[in-house]
């Protein structure tokens, strides 16, 4: 019954889940609308912080033990876990930021990643194609989710996205999705690619974080000397797209999006139902 009781939440506990959801996504909207050429990563991270303490909640990055940043952001070839800093962004930067709220003891967690405008029209492309493959792909597995009996399916929803885009990028394999509610952090493990053992059921009560993080070569990373970048071997460009999702009575719900996740789903034909 532990077991049970870790992976699948109440109704009443799920819907405790949405306030800090939506703190979450406003945190990102706010460092979404200054991204900009000359604005440095440390910026960004304060107004997220703004935000989140602004709405009565914490930064659970900073519940993390060695961790002070309110976000992880992430410049060209650093993929995830990237610390903000005194980096100014230059125009055609892919810049992925990642960011969590707790409030009332429960949690959010979600990414974006954002093209910084100007800088050279092929490489401008280039990373606004690497972000809409993943944030894509990231959008393929809640659709799975929503008439998926396995959390392993959710991998091969976004595993298989990838690879009908016609571009060779890799998947990054150490680093996957969770669950999430009283920890940032919990079981089960959601794969961003396909696995033999499915994994848990799917059904209501569930709640995840589903984080594909893509490169535009190699899946091959390191960790920088700070102990968190992660960085990719070869220098390719990295995208890291994240929501959570609650599965409930009468369907999905993503948690840090305004909508439900009702525009990044509609592709897919699914339609997602607020928790009641």
């Amino acid at each position: 019954m532990g077991l049970r009781r870790s992976l699948y939440k109440t109704p009443a506990q799920l819907r405790a889940m949405v306030e800090p959801g939506l703190i979450t996504a406003a945190a990102l909207d706010s460092v979404r609308a200054l991204i900009a050429p000359g604005v440095t990563t440390a910026e960004l991270d304060a107004a997220a912080s703004e935000v989140i303490l602004a709405r009565g909640a914490e930064s659970n990055f900073q519940l993390v033990r060695g961790y002070r940043h309110t976000t992880c952001i992430s410049v060209n070839d650093q993929v995830v876990h990237g610390i903000p800093g005194e980096r100014v962004l230059e125009p055609g930067d892919i810049v992925s930021i990642d960011a969590g709220a707790q409030f009332k003891g429960w949690n959010g967690d979600s990414a974006i990643t954002v093209v910084v405008p100007g800088g050279d029209p092929a490489v401008q492309a280039s990373r606004q194609r690497l972000s809409q493959v993943t944030e894509g792909s990231l959008w393929a597995g809640v659709a799975a989710l929503a008439s998926a009996s396995r959390v392993g399916e959710i991998g091969d929803a976004v595993q298989g996205y990838i690879e009908r885009s016609g571009e060779s990028y890799g998947i990054l394999r150490d680093y996957v999705g969770h669950g999430i509610g009283r920890r940032m952090h919990e079981g089960p493990t959601i794969f961003n690619y396909r696995v033999s053992d499915l994994g848990p059921a799917v059904r209501p009560g569930l709640c995840v974080a589903i984080e594909p993080m893509i490169t535009a070569g190699s899946e091959e990373t390191f960790v920088e000397d700070d102990d968190w970048t992660v960085t990719t071997v070869d220098g390719s460009d990295g995208s890291h797209w994240e929501h959570s999702v609650a599965v409930h009575e009468n369907g999905v719900w993503v948690l840090t999006a305004a909508d439900g996740g009702a525009a990044g789903l509609a592709p897919f034909g699914v339609t997602p139902t607020p928790i009641a």
